[in-house]
């Protein structure tokens, strides 16, 4: 795995020109001759990385991110923040591939003591995987794409003291669009969507009628996302905007429901009800069930008597 600890040594690796602003550096990715074969398998970068880009056999070449695998599609904007490693991978008869469009590379020290140092990472989407993409309409690859021409015309100009703050203003504006564009997304892809919410409701049913709910506890937002292939921040931003409830919220309901239903039909105690639905005491699980319905189980239970 190659680690890129620069900006400059990653323009250096891609044969491209030194920019100007050791900290930040916008290019049109056409720039880059070709991404050839031999190139590292897995690469890590110390810095942040926006790509707005387009592949022209985009069905030969697959962008690895951790444990998901992304068909390259046109118009996808991505982000990758730094610390996270990528891998890419050629289908055998391919020497290389060409890509369209624009990269942003933001070293940390960029946004240190601006207003972005402390919002940057609040952006759900730095933790999704590549196979999440934002998928963009011509209309918003343009205006994207501006804004990158913007940042790239400030950086080439003559350094002054207002050019961070142009800078940062202009970046702040594409990642409010970024957001903007993600929350469209979860919205118009909505047969995936929905499809999405189908296999987590069989995933949540079929785990709390196994054994796996008294062995392993309860099911983590981590364990579902993967089961999903989804990274857990998107699975929560996806069902926040389609259903209300982040990922917790869903497990805890599923808890609630199954909780009533034994509290109602059977005659095991708070105790048993809570060991079977995966708690280790009793008190975690009273404590839940008195935040979610108002009522203690006992209660609950008193109710149908």
């Amino acid at each position: 795995m190659k680690r890129f600890s620069t900006i400059s040594e990653f323009l250096q690796f891609r044969q491209l020109p030194q920019p100007e602003h050791p900290l930040i550096c916008v290019f049109k990715v056409e720039s880059v001759e070709r991404l050839l074969i031999e190139e590292p398998k897995s690469w890590v970068y110390d810095f942040y990385a926006i790509g707005l880009k387009r592949v022209s056999n985009a069905k030969d070449a697959r962008l690895k991110y951790g444990q998901q695998q992304y068909d390259f599609d046109n118009g996808i904007m991505s982000f990758v923040a730094p610390g996270q490693v990528l891998s890419l991978s050629l289908d055998d008869h391919v020497k290389a591939i060409k890509q369209s469009g624009w990269m942003m590379l933001i070293h940390p020290d960029f946004l240190w003591n601006t207003s972005l140092a402390q919002t940057i990472n609040r952006y759900d989407f730095w933790d999704y995987t590549v196979h999440e993409a934002l998928f963009l309409s011509e209309r918003e690859e343009a205006t994207l794409g501006h804004i990158m021409q913007e940042v790239q015309r400030e950086c080439q100009s003559n350094i002054d003291k207002f050019t961070r703050n142009i800078i940062i203003s202009h970046i702040e504006t594409l990642l409010n669009y970024a957001d903007r564009f993600y929350h469209r997304q979860f919205i118009t892809r909505e047969k995936a969507n929905h499809q999405i919410l189908e296999r987590l409701e069989k995933l949540l049913n079929d785990y709390f009628e196994s054994d796996d709910l008294v062995s392993k506890g309860l099911p983590t937002v981590g364990y579902l996302a993967q089961s999903l292939n989804l990274s857990p921040k998107y699975l929560s931003s996806l069902l926040k905007v389609l259903t209300g409830e982040n990922t917790q919220q869903h497990i805890h309901r599923k808890v609630i429901e199954k909780a009533k239903e034994k509290l109602s039909t059977t005659d095991l105690s708070v105790s048993e009800i809570a060991y079977e639905l995966g708690f280790e005491h009793i008190q975690s699980f009273s404590k839940l069930f008195k935040t979610k319905t108002n009522q203690s189980p006992m209660a609950f239970r008193q109710s149908f008597n």
